[in-house]
């Protein structure tokens, strides 16, 4: 589940690029975008570089949910 994820990930020490976009894709898949942007403002914020599919997951949770015009 979502959760059981979420507390996967929170125990991780040094979440890397793939662990953040895994995430992030996981929250969008379930319907959660807001969560998944709040995801991917922590992981600039810990100087964690996205890469394409990162951004890819970011704008695809973001169209499904109707946050794009």
């Amino acid at each position: 589940s979502l959760d059981d994820a979420r507390c996967v990930f929170d125990k991780m020490g040094q979440p890397t690029v793939v662990s953040w976009t895994a995430m992030i894709a996981a929250c969008c898949q379930n319907g959660h975008a807001k969560e998944a942007l709040e995801f991917f403002r922590q992981m600039q914020m810990k100087g964690v570089e996205p890469n394409k599919i990162t951004f890819i997951s970011v704008l695809s949770g973001c169209s499904h949910a109707g946050l794009l015009d």
